[in-house]
């Protein structure tokens, strides 16, 4: 019986100025939207307060979390610190949907009886918002041209866990870009919102506004929480195909059988798999038994990274043995 392994773990060491920027964005306009709701009277408003809020502390996790996965693996956490994400994935989860239900129901009562909007502070609070997102956007995406281009520049040098690495901090920030982006169009609805307001006083906008975006942050929020269960329950990547990956490592001529092929992932981001094999009597029986087995591996090993899985272990069985 032959053990083979092979281990990547990259860290996240991306650009963390952009994402502390963005960080600190969101928590203090957070604030001045809660304020500015709460003077404004304007549900939308407070309703995109809470979500910029949450906003903040999954990008405030985020860069905390970054610097964590850099510590090895340890007696207890023999995988890392990788799965720490997925704990404030489900608390920021919970808290929007908790959120947004409230904030629906608060905007139905408001929509049945309409109340007083002061739409140029309204006004003055999405263009507000309209700029910093803007900014947090504009300074990310900086950060992913200048990661990218760094990246290219030193290719030729680098191994391939390090371009892995570099591509997963590209596709980490930009979903945060992407975010952000969203919420500055949703900032941009506020605005015309309150210059609809402002010249028909038909203060129901507001709340239809509101009811919109407790909707839109629900049903991202919802969606998120069932990603990151199928994470914590083990579940097969979406991308990828178990029956075609069964089928590529039986296409290697010396692999006779596969059996208990299981492919997991960390953190939604790193895949890991493990698989039982059964090989040839004429490759085990060889003269040249190491190097056989040795090309075997590879072999292996490069079908499974070409599925973007590079921690794999192998374990190799006489056929005929019992799995």
């Amino acid at each position: 019986m032959a053990h083979a392994h092979s281990h990547s773990h990259p860290h996240a060491h991306g650009n963390n100025h952009a994402l502390s920027l963005a960080f600190w964005l969101n928590l203090i306009f957070s604030i001045i939207e809660l304020i500015g709701g709460y003077l404004t009277n304007s549900t939308a408003i407070m309703m995109d307060a809470l979500h910029d809020f949450t906003d903040a502390m999954s990008i405030g996790l985020a860069v905390l979390l970054e610097k964590w996965s850099g510590k090895p693996a340890s007696k207890q956490f023999s995988f890392g610190y990788q799965r720490f994400s997925l704990l404030s994935a489900l608390l920021m989860s919970g808290l929007l949907l908790a959120g947004s239900m409230m904030m629906i129901n608060n905007a139905i009562g408001a929509l049945q009886n309409p109340k007083t909007v002061h739409s140029q502070g309204m006004f003055w609070l999405a263009v507000l918002g309209v700029l910093i997102n803007g900014f947090a956007v504009f300074k990310i995406s900086s950060a992913n041209h200048n990661d990218e281009h760094s990246h290219n520049h030193e290719h030729k040098h680098s191994d391939n866990h390090r371009q892995k690495t570099t591509n997963k901090q590209s596709q980490n920030s930009k979903a945060i870009m992407l975010h952000l982006f969203e919420d500055l169009l949703g900032w941009l609805a506020v605005l015309v919102g309150a210059v609809v307001i402002y010249f028909t006083d038909w203060f129901w906008i507001d709340s239809v506004l509101a009811i919109l975006i407790a909707l839109y942050v629900g049903y991202h929020a919802f969606t998120n929480l069932l990603a990151t269960m199928k994470i914590l329950l083990m579940a097969v990547p979406d991308d990828i195909d178990m029956e075609q990956l069964t089928a590529d490592i039986l296409a290697i001529s010396e692999v006779q059988a596969v059996d208990k092929l299981r492919v997991w992932s960390l953190d939604g981001m790193e895949n890991v798999a493990s698989v039982h094999i059964q090989v040839q009597h004429k490759l085990l029986n060889n003269d040249h038994h190491t190097d056989s087995e040795d090309r075997l591996m590879v072999q292996i090993q490069q079908l499974f990274h070409n599925y973007g899985i590079d921690d794999l272990t192998v374990q190799q069985l006489h056929l005929g043995s019992s799995l």
